[in-house]
């Protein structure tokens, strides 16, 4: 059996080990995460602040550190952005960048604006993502299948039910520097962040560099139209 694939059944018995514990506190998280229907008319008015670095449709800029939000599935941005509201992501002095984004968020008053704001990026049509970074396509699908594809799907499409967000169609220069502070324990730390803390022993597989761009070189290729 390779060492990536050993790794993986380590980190996944650790991860069953506490999943008696854990479930009812990760049951409670969805719940709490559930999306407010919200009105995309509302959320035009209260996404002003974030277009001068997303973009007015949500495009992107990574001169300015900010990833495009077209193609992010509305249950996972609103969790990201709420996650931010509450100091659960970017409280990290490590973390400028969330730290940032978690004063932003706060500007929305509360879990009803928020929803507003995912309602009108939902109606924004998806964007084209132009490539930043390269990767062995092949080395990288062996990685992808063997740490990722369980839960983020073989061809990176992401699963709600398993709390996996999709991959394919996001800027990969976002994907590598959320790799990396995973890897770094700079994202998934916050005690409240319990799906996060998972994603910090699947990311410690990649051995390199080298290896977190194969896997985006790979998730660039599954690149499609986001179902929304």
């Amino acid at each position: 059996m390779c060492k990536y694939c050993l790794g993986f059944l380590f980190a996944l018995a650790i991860s069953t080990c506490n999943s008696k514990k854990e479930s009812k506190e990760s049951f409670l998280v969805a719940a709490v995460f559930s999306v407010p229907v919200g009105i995309a008319a509302e959320g035009k008015i209260l996404y002003a602040p974030c277009a001068p670095c997303h973009g007015s449709a949500g495009e992107g800029n990574k001169k300015l550190n900010a990833p495009a939000l077209t193609n992010i599935e509305s249950w996972y941005l609103y969790r990201q952005l709420m996650n931010f509201k509450k100091g659960i992501r970017g409280g990290s002095t490590q973390d400028s960048i969330g730290y940032q984004m978690a004063a932003m968020a706060n500007t929305l008053k509360d879990s009803i604006a928020v929803s507003h704001v995912v309602a009108y990026v939902k109606a924004m049509p998806p964007v084209a993502i132009p490539a930043f970074t390269s990767g062995d396509v092949r080395k990288g699908e062996q990685y992808y299948q063997t740490i990722c594809g369980s839960c983020h799907g073989p061809r990176a499409v992401g699963n709600e039910k398993m709390n996996a967000p999709r991959l394919s169609g996001l800027d990969d220069w976002y994907i590598e520097r959320q790799l990396i502070n995973f890897k770094k324990s700079i994202r998934g730390v916050h005690p409240r962040d319990i799906l996060g803390a998972q994603m910090i022993p699947m990311v410690a597989l990649l051995p390199n560099d080298q290896a977190v761009h194969d896997v985006i070189a790979y998730i660039r290729s599954t690149s499609e139209p986001a179902a929304r």
